[in-house]
């Protein structure tokens, strides 16, 4: 039967196990899950250059109350590359999950950030009845302010940083391509600051970066179709791209509501722990 990979959290001893776990079918794609706690389900997406590691703190905290699943997306931690046969979209991702959300046999509580919060919003246009609750940080859905004007600074300043790390990965130089994001989303001498363990983490995940900005630049979802979802925002905006896709989706959103959480940024400061966080 075709599975999707868990690593299960051990109580006690702080230890993580691999298994294989028996869900619906889903092709050649297998998704890779941390697992741990028992109750409601919570699934967590997860950044770009990041992995399902980056949830470690949170699973800790949750996992007394819920059955917490951060899942490894495309190219991400051990789950699978997208192939190369066609361009990389939000519903991708969304598919590679959805025998995640299958097997838990009810609705589901979803946390996402920035490349994670996109995918999590994508899940809600999608299968909005399987949703208990979507909590996003910064989603970049850059294809809003594509869409909006092109030619207004945020969208020139993204565009920007796309066409830079993309060239970069796809000539090799992909230290270079990690460097360039990392320093955007998380201020200038970030990269230079980071243990080598980490910088070799980022500059492994610049492979699959190209396919992420097509995913979020080349959504079709158009905005008004964002207008139902709650979401909750980080308090703190520190590029002007996110606050510029914030304001676009706050007038589409009517009545539904949106509540921020102070003190959550886009990426941890220079200074802070680099081994976990990620833009």
């Amino acid at each position: 039967m075709p599975t999707y990979v868990v690593e299960r959290d051990i109580p006690g001893d702080g230890k993580w196990s691999a298994e294989q776990m028996p869900t619906v079918p889903m092709g050649r794609h297998v998704a890779y899950v941390r697992e741990a706690g028992a109750g409601d389900p919570v699934i967590c997406l997860h950044a770009s250059a990041s992995s399902s590691a980056q949830w470690r703190p949170l699973i800790d905290r949750l996992a007394g109350r819920f059955r917490v699943l951060a899942v490894d997306l495309y190219g991400a931690g051990r789950s699978p590359a997208w192939p190369d046969d066609r361009p990389l979209t939000l519903a991708d991702e969304v598919a590679l999950f959805e025998p995640v959300v299958a097997a838990t046999g009810r609705r589901v509580h979803v946390i996402g950030h920035s490349y994670g919060g996109a995918v999590a919003l994508k899940l809600a246009l999608e299968h909005p009845e399987w949703l208990a609750s979507l909590v996003v940080f910064e989603p970049v859905l850059f294809s809003l302010l594509m869409a909006h004007d092109p030619d207004e600074p945020a969208a020139r300043e993204i565009r920007a940083v796309r066409a830079e790390t993309s060239v970069a990965a796809d000539r090799g130089h992909l230290d270079a391509a990690g460097a360039r994001f990392v320093d955007y989303w998380m201020g200038a001498g970030t990269w230079a600051g980071m243990p080598d363990a980490r910088h070799r983490t980022v500059a492994a995940a610049m492979g699959s970066i190209a396919g992420e900005w097509h995913a979020v630049f080349e959504e079709p979802e158009p905005l008004e179709a964002f207008a139902a979802p709650d979401e909750a925002q980080g308090g703190h905006v520190e590029r002007r791209v996110p606050a510029a896709r914030e304001d676009l989706a706050s007038r589409e959103r009517g009545g539904a509501r949106r509540r921020r959480t102070h003190g959550a940024g886009h990426a941890r400061r220079p200074g802070q722990r680099t081994d976990r966080a990620a833009p």
